[in-house]
């Protein structure tokens, strides 16, 4: 048969909470990470008889990413808004067209909400004292995704969907693209990670979903999250996008690294050009994936202690050989 073509429909705020959130993978190449290890691994037959499907990602517009921009004053981070201003830029620039953003926005607004008692955790709500609050709240992002992938399956332009959420105020529009497109494959994958072979899923797929879908991926490795990720900088027509210092693994040893460096190369670009290029007195290893590890890290920092000593050294034994003559 065909190949399928096939396009990625991203809740992101479900990927970011179910796989991103705590680890050092948000650089997320979204694009390498379902075309080179997502969609390889997913056996699905049309038939019982039939040999497996090949899939191959839409040639225009591989990816939909729903998302919302960051307010500001809810962010819980510094630099959360520019993070992800970064990385949005970042990705645009590094799929070529065959990724788009459909926005959504966030609301902030205050709210009464019941209070649950510490001693009475039990009691309904109706029986509880209320006090008001702020209430952060994702607009249109599921309504958009519902929409594209619909207007998307009756294009014609597309032979598989893959919804990729757990969110179950999805479930009608799978319900409906089952009922009206039925020739339209629907693939689903569970934004959760999966650690280690045999290690549980942080949670599981919501059956609501599982049951809409041809096939189900119940979980993203973190081995494909590691090998998905963005150059740390990805030059644009204008400017580059760069890789947000708290996204590292270890956001303090980068921050060690650009302090001890400093008096030999001044500015942080020219530490961070340095710490991209395999180094020879580091075994052709690159300085910015050894200070992902604290082992790692203590041999950078070992070897820029040991590289400014014998520099300073030597500046003294030329100041004595001028002092002699």
């Amino acid at each position: 048969m065909a190949a399928l073509r096939t396009r990625i429909y991203i809740d992101g705020y479900n990927l970011y909470y179910g796989c991103l959130r705590t680890t050092a993978f948000k650089w997320l190449d979204v694009l390498t990470l379902f075309e080179t290890h997502i969609l390889p691994t997913i056996l699905y037959r049309p038939a019982p008889d039939a040999d497996p499907a090949t899939m191959i990602l839409h040639p225009d517009c591989a990816i939909k990413y729903f998302t919302a921009k960051i307010i500001g004053s809810a962010a819980k981070g510094e630099d959360s808004v520019s993070s992800q201003a970064q990385y949005h830029n970042a990705l645009t620039t590094h799929c070529g067209g065959r990724l788009s953003f459909v926005m959504g926005h966030y609301s902030l607004y205050k709210a009464n909400q019941h209070i649950v008692p510490a001693d009475d955790p039990k009691r309904w709500p109706r029986d509880c004292d209320k006090i008001q609050v702020w209430k952060l709240e994702e607009k249109q992002s599921d309504v958009n995704l519902a929409l594209q992938l619909y207007d998307d399956a009756l294009s014609g332009e597309v032979d598989q969907v893959v919804l990729v959420t757990n969110d179950t105020d999805l479930a009608p529009a799978l319900d409906i693209l089952k009922a009206r497109c039925p020739h339209i494959v629907r693939g689903l994958v569970i934004p959760t990670r999966k650690v280690g072979v045999g290690s549980d899923l942080e949670r599981e797929a919501n059956a609501s979903l599982a049951q809409l879908a041809h096939w189900v991926r119940r979980h993203i490795s973190q081995d494909e999250l590691r090998a998905s990720q963005l150059p740390d900088i990805v030059p644009g027509r204008r400017r580059a996008s760069i890789k947000p210092h708290s996204w590292y693994a270890k956001p303090h040893h980068l921050a060690k690294m650009l302090e001890m460096a400093r008096p030999v190369l001044r500015t942080e670009g020219e530490i961070l050009k340095w710490a991209r290029k395999e180094s020879d007195h580091l075994g052709c290893r690159r300085p910015i994936d050894l200070i992902e590890t604290d082992e790692g890290a203590a041999e950078v920092f070992d070897y820029i202690e040991a590289y400014i000593r014998d520099r300073l050294g030597k500046v003294g034994d030329q100041a004595d050989l001028s002092s002699k003559s």
